[in-house]
C-alpha cells in the first residue's frame, strides 16, 4: 500500500507531499489541472520510462519518493536483494532525475541503496498496477492476455508455467546444442578427412624409435666408408700389435718397459704399482688391438643395405618436414591426431545422442504444456463465466465473451495463443476485444478484469486513470461500487472526473494548477515578479468540501440544484458502505 508520495520539480509540481489511506483514494480536478502528473510521479519513482520534460522548467534535476508499507513479500524481496529495511513498517523507493543537454541520467533508491532497473520491475509488480482506458494495446497484445488468464487461474497454473520455463531452458540448451553439432558437421568431416589420411600417412611409415634418424644417418656413413674403415682398422692394429714396418709397435714397447721395470722392482719396490699400470695398460692394448682387428674383418660393403637406409633416411626427412620439425616431434603429432580422429569417429554417435537428448526435452516440454493447457482452459470457462457475471452490472447484461485458446509453438510460457473475444450486443460474432471495443466498454472490461485477478494479483495498490471516461449515469455508479469493492481487498486510487465515483471514496484530493511568484530575485522586464505555474494537492478532508467539489464535477459550484445533487451522492455512498459491511 503506496502511504506517502513526496515530489520536487517534476513537470509543473515543484514541490508535494501526499498520505495516502487504505479503500478507495480519488484525484479530482478541471480537465488538465495535473492529475495525471501524478500518477506519471508513482511511475516514475517505480522505474518508469522518462524525459527530460519531466524535469520543471528552470532547475536541473526532479526527485520522487513513494513510501510503501511493508509485509512478506516486499520483506522477502529485500532480503533477496540483500538490502536492509529501515523499518519493519514502510519501504522507501526514490529516484532522481536529472538531464544534460545530452541526455536524461537517473538513479533509482530503495532504502537509500542504488538498484538498477532490471530491479525495479521486480519490485514493481509487487507494489502497484497500474490500469487506465488507453490499455486497449495491452488487451491486443497475446503476453499481456495470457499472464491476466495465468493470474487469473491461480497458483497451480502459476506453478505449472514456472515448470515449464524450466524445462523449455533445457530444451533450448539441447536443442542449441545439437545445431552446434550440425553446424560445425562439415568442418568435422574435411577434419576427418584430413587426419584420416595423416594417420594413415604416419602410420604407414611406423615410427617408433624418435632416435631412428639419427642412427640411420650414422649408418649410412659407415657404409659409405666401408674401404676406408677397413684401412684403418688395420693401421691401428698394426699400430698397437703388430706392426709390418721395422718400428715396434705399441705392445713391442710396453713388453720392454714391462721387462725394465721388473728390474727396476727387484732394486726397489716402490715401483711395483707403476709396473702393475703398466700390465693393465698392456693387457687393454691387446684388447683394443683384437677388437679392432676383429671390427676391421667384419667389415664389407653392403649396396644394397646402403640403398634401404638412404630410402628411409629420405622417408624420415619427408615426415619431420610435414610433421616435425624433429622425428620426435612428428612422432608426439602422430599420437595427438590418433585420438583426435577417435574422438572426430565418435561424433555422429554424439549427433544421435544429441538428438535423442532433444526429442526427451521436447517430449518434457510438450507434455508439461498439454497440462498448462487443460489448466488454462479451467481458468478460462471460470473468467468467462465471473466476467460477464461482474459486467451485467456495468450495463453490459448482454455480452458475451470467450477466451480463446488455440495452439502454437511451445515456449517458456507455454504452447497456447490466448485471445479474448467479445460481443457486447446480442447478434453480434465474437470477435478480438482489442478491435471492436468501445472506448466506455473498453473502460468497463478493464474494471471488471481487475475485479477477477485483484485476488491473486502480488500488487498491493491498484491505480485507475479516468477509466470512467465515456460513461455516466447507471453505468457510472456501477463503476463506483465496482472501484469501492476492489478497494476493499486493495487500496485503490482513481484519476476521475465522475462524481458518482469521487462520492464513493474513502479519501478525496482535488488537484489545481495555480499561478504563483517567484519572488524578488526573478524579474520580468517590467520590473513586476515572474509568474509561474504549478500544481497543487488539497486534501477534502470534511464534508463542506467534498460537496463543493462533487457540485463543481456535477455542474458548478454556485449551482444549488449541484450542491443538493452532491449532498445526495455523499448520503448515497455512505449507505452503500454500510450495506456492504452488514
Amino acid at each position: 500500500m503506496l502511504l506517502c508520495l513526496r515530489i520536487e520539480n517534476f513537470a509543473l509540481i515543484d514541490q508535494l507531499e501526499l498520505e495516502f489511506g487504505t479503500g478507495l483514494n480519488v484525484l479530482t480536478g478541471e480537465t488538465g489541472a495535473g492529475k495525471s502528473i501524478i500518477l506519471d510521479a508513482i511511475d516514475a519513482a517505480l522505474g518508469g520510462k522518462v524525459s527530460s520534460r519531466v524535469i520543471r522548467t528552470g532547475t536541473s534535476r526532479a526527485m520522487v519518493e513513494a513510501t510503501f508499507k511493508s509485509n512478506g513479500t516486499l520483506a522477502s524481496w529485500l532480503s533477496e536483494q540483500e538490502i536492509d529495511s529501515i523499518d519493519e513498517n514502510s519501504v522507501v523507493i526514490s529516484r532522481e532525475i536529472s538531464a544534460t543537454t545530452s541526455n536524461v541520467r537517473s538513479r533509482s533508491r530503495v532504502n537509500g541503496v542504488l538498484v538498477n532497473r532490471q530491479m525495479m520491475v521486480g519490485l514493481r509488480d509487487r507494489l502497484v498496477e497500474i490500469t487506465a482506458q488507453g490499455q486497449t494495446v495491452q488487451v491486443g497484445q497475446a503476453s499481456q492476455v495470457r499472464d491476466w488468464l495465468d493470474l487469473h487461474g491461480g497458483d497451480a497454473l502459476m506453478q505449472q508455467r514456472q515448470a515449464i520455463a524450466v524445462v523449455y531452458t533445457a530444451y533450448q540448451q539441447a536443442h542449441l546444442a545439437l545445431e552446434k553439432r550440425r553446424t560445425s558437421e562439415r568442418e568435422r568431416l574435411q577434419q576427418l578427412d584430413l587426419l584420416t589420411y595423416q594417420v594413415q600417412e604416419l602410420g604407414a611409415v611406423n615410427l617408433n624409435d624418435p632416435n631412428e634418424l639419427e642412427q640411420l644417418l650414422q649408418e649410412r656413413e659407415r657404409l659409405n666408408h666401408v674401404v676406408d674403415l677397413q684401412q684403418m682398422s688395420y693401421k691401428v692394429y698394426q699400430a698397437l700389435y703388430q706392426n709390418d714396418s721395422e718400428a715396434p709397435a705399441a705392445a713391442d714397447l710396453l713388453g720392454d718397459s714391462e721387462a725394465t721395470l721388473i728390474d727396476m722392482v727387484e732394486y726397489d719396490t716402490q715401483l711395483q704399482p707403476l709396473l702393475d699400470l703398466v700390465r693393465d695398460a698392456q693387457a687393454t692394448l691387446m684388447e683394443v688391438a683384437r677388437q679392432i682387428n676383429a671390427y676391421g674383418e667384419d667389415l664389407e660393403a653392403d649396396p644394397q643395405r646402403l640403398e634401404e637406409v638412404e630410402e628411409r633416411i629420405r622417408e624420415l626427412k619427408q615426415i619431420c618436414r610435414k610433421y616435425g620439425p624433429t622425428l620426435q616431434e612428428a612422432i608426439a603429432y602422430y599420437q595427438k591426431i590418433q585420438g583426435e580422429l577417435a574422438e572426430l569417429n565418435d561424433s555422429e554417435q554424439s549427433i544421435e545422442s544429441l538428438e535423442q537428448q532433444e526429442q526427451a526435452t521436447l517430449a518434457k516440454l510438450t507434455q508439461a504444456c498439454h497440462k498448462l493447457t487443460q489448466l488454462r482452459r479451467t481458468a478460462a470457462n471460470s473468467l468467462e463465466s465471473r466476467l460477464i457475471a461482474e459486467l451485467k452490472p456495468l450495463a453490459m447484461e448482454k455480452v458475451q465473451f470467450k477466451v480463446d485458446i488455440v495452439p502454437t509453438t511451445p515456449t517458456a510460457t507455454g504452447a497456447d495463443k490466448i485471445t479474448f473475444m467479445f460481443s457486447p450486443n446480442p447478434g453480434e460474432p465474437l470477435q478480438p476485444l482489442s478491435e471492436i471495443a468501445s472506448g466506455g466498454e473498453m473502460s468497463r472490461f478493464l474494471l471488471a478484469l481487475k475485479a477477477c485477478v485483484s485476488q491473486a494479483d502480488a500488487a498491493g495498490t491498484m491505480v485507475f486513470d479516468e477509466i470512467d471516461v465515456g460513461v455516466s449515469g447507471r453505468v457510472a455508479q456501477a463503476i463506483a461500487e465496482k472501484l469501492h469493492q476492489l478497494s476493499q481487498r486493495s487500496q485503490v486510487l482513481c484519476v476521475t472526473h465522475q462524481p458518482l465515483v469521487a462520492a464513493m471514496a474513502d479519501r478525496h484530493f482535488r488537484v489545481d494548477k495555480q499561478i504563483i511568484n517567484q519572488g524578488k530575485g526573478n524579474k520580468t522586464n517590467n520590473g513586476s515578479s515572474e509568474q509561474r505555474t504549478v500544481v497543487r494537492v488539497t486534501a477534502l478532508d470534511n464534508l463542506t468540501t467534498r460537496r463543493e467539489e462533487l457540485a463543481q464535477l456535477a455542474g458548478g459550484k454556485s449551482a444549488t440544484d449541484a450542491i443538493a445533487f452532491a449532498e445526495s451522492l455523499l448520503l448515497q455512498a455512505a449507505n452503500h458502505r454500510q450495506s456492504e459491511q452488514r
